[in-house]
């Protein structure tokens, strides 16, 4: 199955790289650009992406404004593409909000030219793109300025099973699901199944949602 991407970057270079470097790809198809978050909205409304690559800072509306509008539409509007962050920073403001608001990852500019074709697909394939040093890095700084945990999503983790809480736990800490396999002593295909689980009790969309939640609802703290 092709995968449909749309470039939203002020930059006119960025844009035209980036569509070269994934039209050459077999499996991918870039069906529209955009210079501002404003009329990537527009885009992507009128294109039907599976993939939205988003600048984080441009002008008109920044990417995070239009990671929002894109992943919570208004009522009528049924199509909710995947949003990957672009950054030229790994430690960014708005992508942690930007994190909170749905998207599924975030990727640097200047990432080797086979990374972004590498995510362009993990993300359409419904997966979140959080390298777990990143994850470390980013969640924990960010989760240091946020205030106490939220009672409502403390009520909410209490339905996971203990099995499915050190699952939660351990993604959070940046682990992979190798690395999770390991320290559980279980196979990956099981801890595939039991990620699968925790998100679908918890409602969230993504293990980018499942870190956000892990840290909101106080079962892992910053520098634990």
């Amino acid at each position: 199955m092709t995968i449909r991407v749309i470039i939203v970057d002020d930059q006119a270079m960025v844009r035209a790289g980036f569509a070269a470097l994934l039209s050459a790809q077999s499996d991918i198809d870039v069906v529209g650009e955009a210079p501002d978050g404003k009329q990537g909205v527009d885009v992507s409304r009128s294109t039907h992406p599976d993939v939205v690559l988003m600048d984080v800072r441009m002008p008109e509306m920044d990417g995070l404004e239009a990671a929002r509008r894109i992943l919570d539409p208004p009522a009528g509007v049924v199509h909710r593409p995947k949003v990957l962050m672009l950054t030229t920073f790994d430690v960014d403001d708005y992508v942690y909000e930007a994190l909170r608001a749905g998207a599924s990852g975030f990727l640097l500019k200047d990432a080797p030219p086979a990374d972004l074709i590498s995510a362009v697909r993990v993300v359409a394939a419904g997966e979140a793109l959080l390298a777990p040093s990143v994850t470390r890095r980013l969640i924990a700084d960010f989760a240091r300025q946020r205030p106490a945990p939220r009672k409502n999503l403390a009520t909410r983790r209490s339905g996971l099973t203990p099995r499915e809480t050190e699952v939660l736990e351990l993604i959070a800490r940046g682990l992979s699901n190798q690395e999770i396999a390991e320290s559980l002593v279980l196979a990956e295909q099981t801890v595939k199944t039991h990620i699968g689980r925790v998100l679908a009790k918890l409602g969230l969309r993504d293990r980018a949602q499942a870190v956000i939640f892990a840290y909101e609802s106080g079962l892992v703290t910053p520098g634990q």
